[in-house]
């Protein structure tokens, strides 16, 4: 147990430390000032290049997207992910310890090895496809639907809505992504900046309130006039679970068949199935999945 105590204590204290250093200091892979950078460069795209030209610059839900912005991706590390990470990581080092066995045991490839540019796209590649994966689970298990229906309670989509998302979320992401980054091997931290910044610039632009679908490039790259199908509330025939899942790219839909562009969806009416019966307010929609858990079970 004091090993654990030791992993809660470094995690807070050193990501404490980190959260402070990305505030205080500039550089170009700070996260801190980064999400800010792009989430203004692709606001400002909604201004200039509105798809649906009624929708208000501030529209529904803007300032409380733009907290779940921050929250997620800083306050919620410092409160629970971090510590979970790392706690998560020993167990598993632990568990394989059991055994005779250690972690480096299950690379197959060091993408260090590799040419850069090959690395960086395997490492794209896997990180998204992994995901791809996470996210049709998200859909399909009710446990996980229950907390992933904060992400499609948004009725009018906006890029601040692509981190609009339940705390559990990431926690299922990053367990899940565990075991294939640890067979394709470890990254340096500016390769990690490079595709994280990739794909958070990608999700704010699938969110934003833009009419784009890149051409011919749709059938590689999640666009906006793709996923706002995803969040469309009336689900197409054959279709229980959702469509169009993908998170950075959209080619895994298009091999797996689980793409559905029917027409220019700008208009399409958003969210789900009941979500009149979703919490408007952030603490009820926080503890919405253990209230409907508990309201089954009574």
């Amino acid at each position: 147990m004091h090993k654990y105590f030791t992993i809660f204590k470094d995690s807070y204290y050193g990501y404490f430390n980190y959260l402070w250093s990305e505030i205080t200091t500039f550089h170009w892979e700070n996260y801190f000032y980064g999400l800010i950078v792009v989430s203004l460069l692709v606001w400002g795209l909604e201004i200039l290049f509105p798809w649906r030209k009624n929708q208000k610059i501030f529209r529904k839900d803007f300032w409380l997207d733009t907290f779940y912005m921050f929250f997620n991706f800083f306050l919620l590390n410092l409160i629970v992910l971090i510590f979970l990470s790392n706690a998560t990581a020993q167990l598993f080092n632990d568990f394989l310890g059991l055994i005779n066995l250690q972690l480096s045991d299950f690379q197959i490839v060091n993408l260090n090895a590799l040419p850069y540019g090959l690395g960086l796209l395997v490492f794209f590649l896997v990180t998204d496809f992994v995901q791809w994966n996470t996210h049709i689970l998200l859909h399909r298990v009710p446990f996980l639907w229950n907390f992933h229906k904060l992400h499609h309670s948004v009725t009018e989509m906006g890029f601040a809505a692509h981190l609009r998302y339940h705390w559990m979320e990431p926690i299922v992401y990053k367990s899940i992504l565990y075991i294939p980054l640890a067979i394709i091997g470890g990254f340096d931290v500016e390769a990690v900046a490079i595709v994280h910044f990739s794909a958070l610039t990608i999700g704010h632009l699938n969110h934003a309130n833009l009419g784009w679908d890149y051409g011919i490039l749709k059938y590689i790259f999640n666009n906006p006039k793709m996923h706002i199908w995803h969040h469309v509330k009336e689900l197409p025939e054959n279709t229980e679970y959702g469509i169009n899942y993908g998170i950075s790219l959209s080619v895994w839909d298009y091999i797996f068949n689980t793409h559905h562009v029917p027409y220019d969806g700008r208009d399409i009416e958003l969210g789900f199935e009941d979500d009149h019966e979703f919490p408007l307010e952030f603490t009820d929609q926080i503890i919405y999945p253990v209230k409907k858990k508990r309201s089954k079970s009574a």
